[in-house]
């Protein structure tokens, strides 16, 4: 990546079971050189995780999987849990994932934004489980309100784009980006 003048900001989402799982997670974050761990870490070792946060001062964004998930399934079930935790434990906001539990990425992003760390951007077809990815710009979620809250809140972190597909993905991710950047350019 250096070597091709890419910078990565991130890894994951990594999933983390245990102790051990955290210590890899941070050992990989080391060798990698990245200040961001993307993660979904079991309920008994958040504790563990902000201590390791604590003494690496890496970040946590804790991913949302959607209303399907057990133990993440939308900001507000993450927030819950990291509320009075060291704010170097966040959330990874998947707009797709929120939008399919029923809610307003927009919406959310305004109330939970001082503990949003990075955003996942992937459109929906429709604000149920059984949403399905499109390329963005082509769902339900409303980009335009989604930007204006991100200029709102003036989020500093990072937009990362998903589009997710059984076959090539590259038009759909090329479409998506356009999309994105065109919703970006109104001043509206």
């Amino acid at each position: 990546f250096k070597a091709a003048s890419i910078t990565v900001y991130g890894l994951g989402v990594i999933y983390m079971k245990n102790i051990q799982d955290v210590d890899n997670a941070f050992a990989y974050a080391k060798r990698a050189g990245v200040n961001m761990i993307i993660a979904s870490p079991a309920y008994d070792v958040l504790s563990y995780l902000g201590k390791k946060a604590k003494e690496s001062q890496i970040r946590i964004a804790i991913h949302n999987h959607g209303p399907e998930d057990k133990l993440f399934p939308d900001v507000n079930s993450i927030y819950s849990r990291i509320k009075n935790m060291d704010p170097l434990i966040g959330i990874c906001m998947d707009i797709g994932h929120t939008f399919r539990s029923g809610q307003d990425p927009a919406s959310v992003l305004v109330k939970y934004h001082s503990r949003i760390y990075d955003m996942h951007l992937k459109d929906v077809d429709e604000p149920t489980m059984n949403g399905k990815t499109v390329i963005n710009g082509m769902g339900k979620i409303n980009f335009v309100s989604l930007v204006k809250a991100l200029r709102k809140t003036k989020y500093a972190g990072h937009c990362s784009l998903e589009y997710e597909s059984k076959t090539d993905p590259a038009m759909g991710i090329a479409q998506s980006m356009g999309n994105f950047r065109g919703v970006l350019a109104c001043k509206g």
